[in-house]
């Protein structure tokens, strides 16, 4: 993913942080906003449109980080990389919830920070492309007929309802899915996920597989679907069937 042209909208209040931030990637080649809080990145996002957000959790004002998340997910599937000092798993899994595709914990690289802002990037870029052009099915199944993916619409049903799911959750489902029955280990996931800078991060895929199940399995806690291989990686069990429309 080139950085000619795209804007990233930097929302921290800490000065620093700030500075740094654009200066990294100003010399990379984005066109870099920043907003001071809340209320400010909610009104900068709708009128600048940025193409991805770096969003530290803990923000002055009324309009926190979260609350950001939850916003800017009601419109728009811009992608957001959350910057925080928290290190706590239940902050990351709100946020997760809230629709962030990323999660980078302060102090970080810049080498790190460009990384998943390239990935994020190259992911929401493939959303838009679609999956025509890769000559994958554009409907999956399951065979039980519950779980439903439509590439094409970017739309997911699990029985009657209608889910809304991140760019990341999206593909991950449908790797899932595509290789229904076999064992996709945790660094074949995160590598073609989430990208080749990923493949170790073996926790933090465990944290969006919870999130998906959340979302689309009838009981949670007893998968029926989205199965674990401990110490290996994740199955989709059952047969499912794809097709093209």
């Amino acid at each position: 993913m080139k950085a000619k042209g795209k804007r990233i909208l930097v929302v921290d209040d800490e000065l620093p942080i700030q500075r740094i931030l654009r200066r990294n990637l100003s010399v990379s080649g984005y066109d870099v906003l920043v907003a001071d809080d809340g209320e400010q990145a909610v009104e900068m996002v709708r009128v600048h449109q940025p193409d991805l957000i770096l969003l530290d959790l803990c923000l002055p004002g009324k309009i926190d980080g979260l609350e950001v998340c939850r916003q800017v997910r009601l419109s728009m599937q811009t992608p957001i990389i959350v910057l925080s000092a928290l290190t706590e798993e239940k902050q990351k899994v709100e946020a997760l919830d809230l629709g962030a595709d990323d999660y980078l914990t302060k102090p970080f690289s810049n080498d790190e920070l460009q990384a998943r802002v390239r990935a994020c990037l190259r992911r929401a870029n493939s959303s838009e492309i679609g999956n025509e052009s890769l000559g994958q099915p554009e409907i999956l199944q399951s065979e039980d007929g519950y779980l439903y993916m439509n590439m094409v619409k970017r739309q997911v049903r699990a029985g009657e309802q209608d889910i809304r799911l991140t760019p990341t959750e999206f593909e991950l489902l449908r790797q899932l899915m595509l290789y229904a029955g076999k064992v996709l280990t945790h660094r074949s996931l995160l590598r073609t996920v989430w990208g080749p800078e990923y493949g170790e991060e073996a926790d933090y895929l465990r944290v969006y597989v919870r999130q998906l199940r959340l979302k689309v399995e009838i009981e949670p806690s007893h998968p029926r679907y989205i199965i674990t291989e401990p110490g290996i990686g994740y199955v989709f069990r059952g047969n499912v069937v794809a097709q093209n429309v």
